[in-house]
């Protein structure tokens, strides 16, 4: 099925924002439960900001804000 080019943008636009393969990060405003989320959760402060990493399943990160 051949679509249209307007509907073809309107698919587009309903796409997660990781269609890329990342995740999108959460914004909350405690990270202590999103740190114990994963047992390689690190809590880590850059450019005045906290933000929990994981660098082996990178599905597990968040910004404190």
């Amino acid at each position: 099925m051949v679509h249209s080019a307007p509907e073809a943008l309107i698919a587009r636009s309903q796409i997660p924002s990781g269609n890329d393969g990342c995740f999108a990060m959460k914004i909350k405003n405690s990270l202590r439960a999103l740190r114990k989320r994963h047992r390689n959760n690190r809590v880590v402060r850059r450019r005045g900001r906290l933000y929990v990493i994981n660098k082996t399943n990178r599905r597990y990160k968040a910004r404190q804000g």
